[in-house]
């Protein structure tokens, strides 16, 4: 059984969440050295904010696990279907 994509992912958002500065933190996904998404944590507001650069698109989230797996879907290789 290969160990969660999700815990790394998690840890980082944790950080994000945990930094004592009052400044917005950043941080970029990437998947093979290309970037997926960029997420900001806003400790005054208490939400994540998700920036998908494949789509452009933005979503707000309250939950870390809800942005975890959001940011899992967009770096994780593709899965194979082949048996």
């Amino acid at each position: 059984m290969k160990p969660s994509q999700l815990i790394p992912i998690i840890r980082r958002l944790d950080a994000m969440r945990e930094d004592e500065s009052d400044e917005v933190q950043v941080r970029r996904f990437e998947k093979d050295g290309k970037e997926q998404c960029i997420v900001r944590y806003d400790k005054s507001s208490r939400m994540y904010e998700l920036e998908d650069r494949t789509s452009g698109q933005t979503y707000e989230f309250d939950n870390i696990d809800y942005v975890a797996v959001e940011i899992l879907e967009l770096v994780q290789p593709a899965s194979s279907t082949e048996d």
